[in-house]
């Protein structure tokens, strides 16, 4: 079984920062891209960063220049270190990442896991 866990929300002020964690155990073979997404009550869920196996980065414009993803591939661990936090960032924050489970047989799958979940609230 393969499992995700996210960890680091909270309360914070306008302008501060936290950081987020996720990491996927299990039996795992190997993990591609791995992300964020947030949802705000009302709102559909957003991708908010996603990184590949790589390094390479993507970004919702909206967080651009205050938000930074980064992965530790030993740990297979995603962070999401979010500065400059505004009111509008509140919302639940969830990891996923593209998982290949590690198989009895020849054939590889990939699937996509998802967090449970973590709130994080900008008061202003």
């Amino acid at each position: 079984q393969v499992q995700l866990v996210g960890s680091g929300g909270g309360l914070v002020q306008a302008g501060g920062s936290l950081k987020l964690s996720c990491a996927a155990s299990g039996s795992i073979f190997s993990i591609n891209a791995m992300g964020w997404y947030r949802q705000a009550p009302g709102k559909q869920r957003e991708l908010v960063a996603a990184i590949t196996s790589g390094g390479g980065t993507n970004y919702a414009d909206s967080v651009k220049g205050r938000f930074t993803i980064s992965r530790d591939n030993t740990k297979n661990t995603v962070y999401l270190q979010m500065n400059s936090l505004k009111p509008e960032d509140t919302a639940v924050y969830y990891c996923n990442a593209l998982i290949v489970p590690r198989s009895p047989g020849p054939l590889r799958q990939e699937y996509a896991y998802w967090g449970q979940g973590t709130q994080v609230t900008v008061s202003s």
